[in-house]
């Protein structure tokens, strides 16, 4: 059996008349406009996905794992962990030296070369309520407080949101506030002489903002009696969970064993030096491998560019749209390649010092001590925009698929409007579409319309013949 292909013209009635909105000129000027709409939209599509496809190619790959293996060696042995890190001893002595130049800032001209002394001015000059470091009664019994776990048990000192929030209120209040065995503890300094300069609420916040600041700067190299290396300031990332057990007691949530054993970790990991200083010293091998990675894409795309550019066609726009290693798919994937190989080498490394210092058990203390947490950090960051940019892409090839289903479909029709406009050239005939757009013209319209179908021809039984033979089909009675 034949197919059989049919033309549809939408027919409106308003006003007892018949309404043809489209000639076939008008249809297929419609419809390339919409082609063009079509096209527009792919094309757009189309490099949405070519932009969130990376391109890496084998030797990209290679130089990824090499940078980050090659980092990772450099984590190891010159990171390694607090107390054995010849890099953390230059991030020391660099905190050491701001330590001092801030103190000359403030007003200090003692001895240069004595640390302890600016280290004293500054704590005299940014004087807080909650800076207890040792002391019998409450203070051992209560929270256990000494030199080396003090600045990670008091709230005001840890670098956190919240730790500024229980520094600007133990300022106002003339407390201290402090976590310790899981337990939120506050204590009055009634006898305490603090005094929060400012003469009104907005003054005091400032001055409270200042002084939280100026203490934190004065106490990142440890306090003024501190012997060797110091105790400095709680890791931002390990101070948290006196955060999680400072915002649950207040809101009187339950702790669970997991928020408490967390907490014990990282008061272990702050009382063998792993503090702020040291996690700086973490965050080189990890901004190396960054910086190596996004030069070995641009120099590999620089040299590709003119070799492949004629010099008369070269320009700074392309030349930077070639080679810029920031905002691509293929210098992203390359980065998680390079973190994910860093990350890998650093697991495995404290993993095996910690079954070392372990024994017979996993040493957990020494494990994270040595896991670089930044590394850690950017790798999770790299996993998420990938997995971001692969949901983005499923979606635009998706879109790609569809639009070009649509294009082939209007592609068709204007094809068939093509050959229907040649193939119905009866111009008199055809002037039975004005006729009906005419409000008295229906019999020579009905007339037409049957010599059309005569001319074309239109078997007898199914030939429209009246008005009401056209009203009876369209209502579907026929």
């Amino acid at each position: 059996m034949k197919d059989k292909k049919a033309l549809l013209f939408e027919l409106n009635i308003e006003n007892d008349k018949y309404i043809f909105p489209n000639t076939l000129s008008d249809a297929i000027r419609d419809a390339d406009e919409e082609l063009r709409e079509l096209e527009d939209r792919l094309n757009e599509t189309t490099e949405t996905v070519k932009q969130l496809t990376p391109e890496c190619d084998r030797v990209d790959y290679i130089l990824s794992v090499s940078s980050g293996a090659l980092c990772g060696i450099l984590d190891v042995f010159l990171v390694g962990k607090p107390g054995e890190s010849p890099l953390g001893d230059m991030t020391d002595k660099w905190f050491a030296n701001r330590t001092m130049d801030f103190a000359k800032v403030c007003g200090y001209d003692g001895d240069n070369e004595s640390l302890p002394s600016a280290i004293k001015y500054l704590e005299k000059k940014f004087k807080v309520p909650y800076d207890q470091s040792v002391g019998g009664g409450i203070f051992r019994e209560l929270i256990n407080l000494t030199p080396t776990n003090h600045h990670f048990k008091s709230l005001g000192h840890n670098p956190t949101l919240l730790g500024l929030f229980f520094s600007i209120l133990d300022q106002f209040t003339n407390t201290s506030d402090f976590v310790s065995n899981g337990e939120l503890i506050s204590l009055n300094n009634s006898e305490g002489k603090f005094e929060l300069q400012g003469k009104n609420i907005p003054s005091k916040l400032f001055c409270g903002i200042v002084n939280w600041i100026g203490h934190l700067i004065s106490d990142v190299s440890g306090s003024s009696s501190s012997k060797g290396r110091g105790m400095g300031l709680p890791s931002p990332i390990w101070a948290w969970s006196n955060d999680v057990i400072a915002i649950k007691r207040k809101l009187n949530i339950p702790l669970n064993e997991f928020d408490k054993s967390v907490n014990e970790l990282a008061l272990k990991l702050f009382e063998k030096g792993y503090d702020v200083r040291f996690q700086t010293t973490q965050t080189i091998p990890v901004f190396i491998n960054e910086i190596v990675v996004r030069m070995l894409y641009s120099i590999r795309r620089l040299i590709k560019y003119y070799i492949t550019v004629p010099s008369e066609d070269r320009c700074w726009g392309e030349l930077w749209k070639s080679c810029e290693p920031f905002s691509n798919a293929t210098v992203k994937r390359m980065l998680t390649v390079a973190h994910g190989t860093f990350c890998l080498t650093d697991i495995v490394d404290a993993t095996i010092k910690g079954v070392e210092k372990g024994a017979s058990s996993f040493n957990v203390v020494e494990f994270f001590m040595r896991l670089n947490i930044i590394g850690v950090g950017r790798f999770t960051i790299s996993l998420y925009g990938e997995a971001e940019r692969g949901i983005q892409r499923s979606k635009a090839k998706k879109e790609v698929v569809f639009l070009k289903r649509e294009k082939l479909i209007v592609d068709d029709y204007i094809e068939g409007l093509k050959i229907l406009s040649k193939v119905y050239d009866d111009k008199v005939l055809l002037t039975f579409v004005s006729d009906f757009q005419s409000s008295d013209l229906y019999k020579e319209a009905f007339n037409k319309s049957v010599e059309l179908a005569k001319l074309r021809n239109v078997p007898e039984k199914e030939r429209l013949n009246s008005k009401l033979a056209i009203d009876t089909y369209f209502r579907g009675e026929h």
